[in-house]
């Protein structure tokens, strides 16, 4: 996958997660919720957020599970047309990209983190997480 997240300042919550054996996904992907307790690589605006891998999972290494970052700063690839101001909450805008966070999305789920810097489009921006 491309645009994996950069960290900055070390995590201090993780969460585990039980992966599908079949998939691979690399060290800093942006990881979405799926049910049960199910992560996967974030593909689409408005998946709800996971956390950030924290390790490489081989496709069909027999492996079932995953550790995901909760906190920390972090180095994102903006999505958007248009970037954000620093304080914007941000969410997952596609594989990989954020973007200024809508109308609701915080009530479901959908805030990876708060901007630390004003960024503009294409840009890497600098993002503590908070989940």
């Amino acid at each position: 996958m491309a645009n994996e997240a950069v960290s900055y300042e070390k995590p201090m919550k993780f969460a585990r997660y039980t992966v599908a054996n079949g998939i691979g996904i690399s060290k800093g992907t942006i990881l979405k919720l799926i049910t049960p307790n199910t992560a996967t690589a974030c593909a689409a605006d408005d998946d709800p957020v996971a956390g950030i891998a924290m390790m490489e999972k081989v496709a069909n290494d027999g492996s079932t599970e995953i550790s995901a970052a909760l906190d920390g700063v972090w180095g994102l690839k903006v999505g958007t047309a248009a970037g954000f101001t620093v304080g914007y909450d941000v969410v997952i805008k596609g594989a990989n990209q954020i973007g200024p966070y809508t109308t609701l999305d915080n009530e479901k789920g959908f805030v990876l983190g708060k901007a630390l810097e004003t960024v503009a489009s294409s840009a890497v921006a600098k993002i503590r997480l908070n989940i």
